[in-house]
């Protein structure tokens, strides 16, 4: 029996290992998604730049992005790409459709939250700048 858990250890490490080469390389790359098993990674935009992207909906599904661009801000970049849509406001852009999925807070209580790097982000999507090292997501709150 030791011996079986010892193996199946190895075969899970193989398998992790084999999963994590699957980035392609690219020397202008911020931070770059990359497929599990039964993860799709949708590729959008054009441009040197690339950065990932996540979209948490209401229900807790889950799509991956990998954005390319030239733009300078997030915003831009997902706005170019089709991903984001909503208007602006005394605050800049206020978010109501990503990836086809609208929420308004003043008509069904939710609303689309940006995030940098897993924390809830201090300026809004059209106002932060694609930094070098960081994931975005917009989830459904």
């Amino acid at each position: 029996m030791k011996k079986l858990s010892a193996i199946l250890l190895v075969a899970i490490m193989l398998l992790s290992f084999a999963a994590c080469g699957k980035t392609e390389a690219n020397t202008n790359t911020d931070v770059q998604l990359t497929a599990g098993d039964n993860t799709a990674i949708i590729e959008v935009g054009e441009g040197e730049t690339i950065f990932g992207f996540t979209v948490v909906d209401a229900d807790g599904n889950t799509k991956y992005y990998n954005v390319s661009t030239d733009k300078k801000t997030v915003g831009e970049a997902l706005l170019d790409a089709g991903l984001i849509s909503g208007e602006n406001g005394p605050y800049g852009l206020y978010v109501k459709t990503v990836s086809g999925m609208t929420y308004d807070y003043e008509k069904d209580g939710k609303y689309w939250a940006f995030y940098a790097n897993d924390e809830l982000s201090a300026t809004g999507v059209d106002m932060t700048d694609i930094t070098e090292g960081t994931a975005y997501a917009f989830k459904a709150e």
